[in-house]
């Protein structure tokens, strides 16, 4: 059978689609590796004893291995100094999974895998054996109290940890397959409304989480209306000449600003000139400690929206281009005023170019880090920006955020190697925060879209 010629058009188009094809298969691939390497974060693996040949008893997580070598996260940073061991294959004698091993996650000092040997009540008791687990047990479900662990690593050292520094704890070789799946589900709640703790190597991103979305649509109420009425003028009302052709080459040469410029033009045009000015207005009482003069919300939220106006503005300017001239001049012989063609006839129309304005300008604001971290974001703000104190909302506030959150834990931890497996449920967290607000602007887009279509055709 022969196969059929292709021209030279037939050529490009197959060649174009195995580019598109490798692209999205990439963009699968990449996300498939960070969402399965962020959620088995939370899976609770199986502990090791190993007694190796020279005497040493050491436990812990399998970790990774190469070159018959095996890395096991050892936990106990205040005990052993360090979390990682690499130990050679041929040095094991034996590899037991012992019921007894423990692993808690404590509020600081990191994670500690060992066994419990007594805990101690309010009332002064001492508990040891199978007691002293049923009672902690007891605590950990939140039907008795106890105020000190007494706990011992594999190597005989004894430790005492309060109660009130324990953030998690669980026994993983007793645990069956249903057991781990509700402590992983477990994990993941902890891990979405929990806010962080151990230097941000622990703990949750609830205010991260909180900070972007505030963030986010703080800015999609600055950018739209001011995108939009941009957008109208250019393209409705100015009249068309070399001014206006060289204003939408500034503001398309705009987009390609990098993000790091809009950070330094945000720190020194609204954090230190008008929020410096607004403190000598209203808040002279305060200084030299600064309220407005310093990072915070609302500061970065107007930063992000400069950085974004030039999306919105390119993407409803084309919305507007796409309405035929026939329907402007049908309303307006029909009796209706200019205006009144804008608002029912033309805008309608492009609402949703509009949405994919603000859909491009949502996405990129979610994952931009450069700029926030000259105008505002912190490393550790465990208290969201929005309480029952008026005026509830404060705009002065420095907040946390997810890009940033990812940068810290990969770069500025205090072990870096200990932190990625966070990294990657961090950033699983943040592509999802992005799909559902684009999905959200998407679905809105569409209903728009459905609406006026019948107008569009007719």
């Amino acid at each position: 059978m022969r196969m059929p010629r292709l021209g030279g058009d037939g050529v490009w188009r197959w060649l174009s689609g195995a580019c598109v094809a490798l692209s999205l298969l990439a963009v699968v691939a990449l996300l498939a590796l960070v969402v399965t390497r962020g959620l088995a974060h939370f899976w609770p693996a199986d502990i090791e004893q190993l007694t190796l040949d020279d005497g040493q008893r050491i436990a812990g997580i399998v970790r990774g291995s190469e070159a018959g070598e095996q890395r096991y996260f050892t936990a106990n940073r205040d005990l052993n100094g360090q979390v990682w061991r690499w130990i050679e294959t041929q040095a094991i004698e034996m590899r037991e999974t012992p019921p007894a091993l423990l692993y808690a996650e404590r509020r600081d000092w990191g994670p500690f895998i060992g066994r419990l040997t007594a805990v101690e009540t309010p009332a002064g008791e001492r508990l040891q054996g199978d007691e002293a687990e049923r009672r902690l047990r007891r605590a950990l479900a939140g039907d008795a109290e106890v105020t000190m662990l007494h706990l011992r690593n594999v190597e005989g050292r004894a430790l005492e940890v309060a109660f009130a520094q324990v953030a998690s704890l669980s026994w993983p070789n007793r645990m069956d397959v249903g057991d781990k799946l509700a402590a992983w589900g477990h994990g993941v709640w902890r891990f979405l409304s929990e806010a962080p703790s151990d230097g941000n190597t622990g703990g949750g991103v609830w205010p991260a989480i909180f900070g972007t979305l505030l963030m986010v649509m703080l800015m999609s109420l600055v950018v739209t209306p001011f995108g939009v009425l941009a957008a109208l003028y250019l393209n409705e009302v100015a009249r068309q000449g070399p001014l206006t052709r060289l204003v939408r080459i500034a503001v398309r040469n705009l987009a390609g600003v990098p993000s790091i410029v809009y950070g330094v033009f945000g720190l020194g045009v609204f954090v230190y000139g008008l929020g410096g000015h607004l403190d000598s207005w209203f808040f002279a009482e305060r200084l030299p400690s600064p309220t407005f003069g310093t990072g915070g919300l609302l500061w970065a939220s107007l930063t992000l929206a400069l950085l974004t106006l030039p999306v919105v503005i390119v993407a409803t300017e084309e919305g507007l281009a796409r309405v035929p001239v026939a329907l402007r001049e049908g309303s307006l012989a029909l009796g209706a005023t200019r205006f009144e063609t804008l608002r029912r006839v033309v805008v309608p129309m492009a609402l949703p170019s509009m949405l994919t304005g603000v859909i491009l300008a949502v996405a990129r604001a979610a994952g931009e880090v450069a700029p926030l971290m000259l105008v505002g974001v912190a490393k550790l703000a465990p208290e969201i920006p929005v309480d029952g104190e008026f005026p509830y909302l404060h705009l002065d506030s420095k907040f946390m955020h997810l890009g940033y959150h990812l940068f810290d834990l990969g770069f500025a931890s205090r072990d870096a190697e200990a932190a990625m497996p966070l990294v990657f449920a961090t950033a699983t967290l943040l592509v999802v925060v992005i799909v559902v607000l684009n999905l959200t602007a998407i679905i809105l887009r569409h209903h728009l879209r459905a609406r006026h279509r019948a107008l569009e055709h007719s």
